[in-house]
């Protein structure tokens, strides 16, 4: 399977460093993420110029933070940049990411983001054009004047991040690829997530499997499983504080592991929100286990996906921890 690595080395210098080992090992994608603290698109750029080979991407960009246009130009210039290499990924975020961290409206996400995609793709297909419009719900573009020389596609590869049925389904209508969330079950996806992707290519007319799942992994690797899983439990913990993604605790009918996740975090109590987490939960969701048992471990997910994107935990690990995961990672599911 070809593997994507998501970037987690804590800062944007340390990332760009990570994206060079990774391509070196002969990994097929290098993923930036963002939080308040992080900006995917400034740190992709110096990964795209630092290096040559491996696909790069947003893994995922905040879809409703920034004006459309200054997504599709980012897309553009990165593309450009690496010469035909760049992946958009788009994540909603959850409400209280958009209202609090960053100041802007947050209503019906699953909507704008399926015309968003539909924007996006417009827009890339205009840059050997003149002049562009978009009238859409949500976004109404008017350039009477555009080109864009030097632009090494009119198709970018768009992908979306969701969890649940509406995001999903705007996926599945639009995207080239549906991000699956850090904390979504093998199960979960094979009986929730790909049926309703496959419905909703469907209902837009598409044919089966236009909108891969491209899942991230969770991956931890230690010398020993009970510290592997100790370390992934941490950041299992830490998404399961939010609401929108108890449908999968419910899906496996733990609804005690929300509450009790939540009230950990109301007390800074990370240890026991990673001690609500069940074993059985964590083989589900995540590869936690010695380096030599990695590669069965990721066979698993090979009825579901054709590109998962192994992603290291952080929550609640030291930073040494995080290193030798992230090199035990490079050097298991490297290809060189």
């Amino acid at each position: 399977m070809p593997q994507g690595l998501i970037l987690t080395g804590g800062t944007a210098k340390a990332n760009v460093a990570l994206a060079q080992r990774a391509e070196a090992a002969g990994f097929d994608a290098v993923f930036g993420i963002e939080f308040f603290n992080a900006h995917a698109y400034a740190t992709l750029g110096a990964i795209a110029v630092s290096t040559s080979r491996a696909r790069l991407g947003t893994g995922i960009a905040n879809a409703f933070t920034r004006s459309p246009i200054v997504h599709g130009t980012a897309a553009l210039d990165l593309d450009e940049v690496s010469d035909g290499r760049m992946v958009l990924g788009l994540g909603s975020g959850t409400k209280r990411m958009n209202e609090e961290w960053f100041g802007v409206p947050f209503a019906r996400p699953a909507a704008r983001m399926a015309e968003l995609v539909r924007l996006l793709r417009a827009y890339f297909a205009a840059t050997s054009g003149f002049g562009f419009r978009f009238d859409g719900e949500f976004w109404k573009i008017k350039i009477p004047v555009f080109t864009r020389p030097g632009a090494a596609r009119t198709a970018i590869p768009i992908w979306v991040a969701g969890v649940n049925e509406k995001m999903v389904g705007a996926a599945g209508a639009t995207a080239d690829a549906l991000v699956g969330h850090p904390i979504a079950t093998r199960r979960w996806h094979r009986e929730r997530t790909l049926p309703w992707l496959r419905a909703a290519e469907a209902k837009a007319g598409r044919a089966a499997g236009s909108c891969k799942l491209a899942p991230y992994v969770l991956t931890s690797l230690a010398a020993t499983r009970e510290q592997a899983v100790r370390d992934a439990k941490g950041q299992i913990g830490f998404y399961f504080t939010v609401s929108v993604y108890h449908t999968i605790l419910a899906f496996h009918a733990l609804p005690e592991v929300a509450a009790a996740c939540r009230a950990a975090l109301a007390r800074f109590d990370l240890r026991a929100m990673a001690d609500a987490i069940p074993d059985a939960l964590v083989d589900e969701i995540a590869i936690a286990c010695t380096p030599d048992e990695a590669r069965d471990r990721l066979a698993e997910w090979k009825d579901l996906s054709d590109e998962p994107l192994l992603y290291a935990p952080t929550v609640g690990v030291p930073p040494e921890r995080v290193r030798a995961n992230l090199d035990a990672i490079l050097s298991v599911f490297g290809t060189r």
